[in-house]
């Protein structure tokens, strides 16, 4: 009984609280705009977001005329711009890898929207997902072995930028294949090439934005034309960024080792190093050694600083 009277009093406060706050704080005039402004009214505005009149992802139309297209888009657009802290991040981070993406990309033949996929991936950080998808481009172990990815306790090429950029884009140019359009293609990425093969099949219409999909994958593309917007025009949605904010890699000379070594921390200190740096350039080696099997060896980024 203690316990319930103190929980009453306490929602009885809450509201006095509240109703004290709306009372003397928001009055109607600030609601609509009286365009002055005191100390007792609320100075941020909470505005909603014009969307675009066009909007393309990889050259192909979004029917923003249907009501759903036009929400769904409407809902990534408000989310990614007034999530500011995480969007910062991204932005931040982008300077150290979207050079590196944009150009393997544009090696393979995939259009360029598609580093807005990595982004809506990862925010373009070495995560680990709770299914156990890892990198940037967040590959499973069965699909990154498939594609060409060694994936063992030492050596984990899913953390490897340029390697798992280039299995990315086979996988993609592959689903692009199978379903005539590179917006599908981004959507099985989501969910799996056989799984969209079903669903397609299934409901007998060949547009991702015809089809009736999992709540995940219904807002992924959407999430990354969000992105692709905002990262486009970023003044224009409230972020303000100069080269000073960004991140920056660090400074690295590439090294060829073709001999397996049993003790990394050792080796970054011979190279003039520290293990720290060493793992911060080279992710993908996972453990204090770097077995190598054969004459291939591997190419190690060495810090500078």
């Amino acid at each position: 009984m203690a316990r319930n009277s103190f929980s009453l009093s306490l929602i009885v406060s809450v509201f006095v609280l509240l109703a004290f706050v709306f009372s003397a704080g928001i009055s109607s005039e600030g609601l609509v705009g009286s365009g002055q402004t005191d100390s007792t009214q609320v100075a941020l505005k909470i505005l909603p977001i014009k969307i675009p009149m066009n909007v393309e992802f990889a050259g192909e139309r979004v029917p923003l005329e249907q009501n759903d297209v036009k929400e769904r888009f409407d809902r990534e657009l408000l989310v990614n711009t007034y999530w500011h802290s995480n969007s910062l991040q991204m932005f931040k981070q982008s300077a150290k890898a979207l050079p590196i993406i944009e150009k393997i990309l544009k090696e393979e033949g995939v259009p360029d929207d598609f580093k807005y996929l990595a982004i809506a991936e990862s925010g373009l950080r070495d995560v680990i997902s709770p299914s156990s998808a890892a990198g940037v481009w967040q590959f499973l172990k069965p699909t990154a072995e498939e594609l060409g990815l060694k994936v063992t306790d030492e050596v984990d090429e899913r953390f490897h930028l340029e390697k798992s950029t280039r299995a990315a884009c086979k996988y993609l140019k592959n689903c692009k294949q199978m379903f005539g359009t590179w917006t599908l293609a981004a959507a099985s990425y989501n969910i799996g090439h056989n799984r969209m093969k079903d669903i397609v099949k299934q409901q007998k219409v060949g547009s991702y934005y015809d089809l009736y999909l999992n709540e995940e994958t219904s807002r992924y593309i959407f999430r990354i034309m969000a992105l692709k917007e905002i990262f486009t025009h970023p003044k224009k949605y409230g972020f303000y960024l100069g080269r000073e904010d960004l991140y920056e890699t660090i400074p690295y000379k590439t090294v060829k080792v073709d001999t397996t070594i049993n003790d990394l921390s050792q080796f970054a200190l011979d190279m003039g190093s520290n293990y720290k740096n060493l793992k911060l350039l080279n992710p993908w080696i996972r453990q204090n050694k770097l077995p190598v099997s054969d004459s291939t060896g591997y190419q190690v980024r060495i810090p500078l600083q």
